[in-house]
């Protein structure tokens, strides 16, 4: 049976891109969690520890929406070109190498040429 619209709860961060593009942070629609490309710029150009917070970030969302990193069934990580996956690759088993979601990591551009990666991810709450 679909979800009403009262079983959908949407979260902010607040972030510059939100009221421009018209997006959430994250998204639950009955047990899904959809959380939004998400990066971090405060870490400077270190990759690792831009992914790293990415995924604190993500972790929060979650959390406000009643999961956690260990319901995540699938992430989407976007590098930039020329930037050392094998460090985002490092934070991401860090975060998830016991629950290990299905995952795709490919080479991107981003609008903000300071960005070095973006992680988005699905979770399902089991109830």
């Amino acid at each position: 049976m679909p979800s009403s619209k009262e079983d959908r709860r949407n979260v902010s961060s607040g972030g510059k891109y939100e009221a421009v593009v018209g997006y959430s942070r994250a998204v639950r629609v009955g047990n899904q969690i959809f959380v939004s490309g998400t990066s971090d710029l405060d870490a400077g150009p270190d990759v690792y520890a831009q992914a790293r917070n990415s995924i604190e970030k993500i972790r929060s969302a979650l959390e406000k929406l009643g999961g956690s990193l260990s319901d995540v069934v699938r992430t989407r990580v976007f590098v930039k070109a020329g930037a050392d996956w094998k460090e985002v690759a490092r934070a991401h088993r860090e975060a998830f190498g016991i629950t290990k979601p299905a995952s795709t990591m490919i080479a991107a551009e981003f609008l903000d040429p300071a960005i070095l990666v973006e992680i988005e991810a699905d979770a399902v709450l089991v109830e």
